[in-house]
């Protein structure tokens, strides 16, 4: 786990058309790497996740659109919530599963 240095939030998704887990990124594209996604501050958060699930809903792209806390610290990124770290990496009991496999 990374020296928490900071917490900002994430915005996430599940794309619609194959349920991978996506992450809002810079410019307002879909990514589906953490570390390629845009953080925001308590304040920008929200404004950010109402656009976010706007054009999802428009674009019929994604579902359980939500912001969730991420530290950042030396060590990178990491969700503050299990949940949001399994979403993110895959399975905790099978670390050669997921978006973790492939790191």
């Amino acid at each position: 786990m990374p020296k928490q240095d900071e917490t900002l939030k994430a915005i996430t998704a599940n794309r619609l058309r194959d349920g991978t887990v996506v992450f809002l990124g810079p410019d307002g594209r879909w990514v589906e790497a953490l570390d390629e996604a845009a953080l925001f501050d308590e304040a920008a958060a929200e404004p950010a996740l109402a656009a976010a699930k706007a054009k999802a809903e428009r674009e019929q792209f994604g579902v359980d659109i939500y912001a969730f806390d991420v530290a950042v610290g030396a060590d990178g990124r990491l969700p503050v919530k299990m949940r949001e770290r399994i979403r993110a990496l895959g399975p905790t009991v099978r670390t050669d599963l997921g978006k973790q496999a492939a790191a």
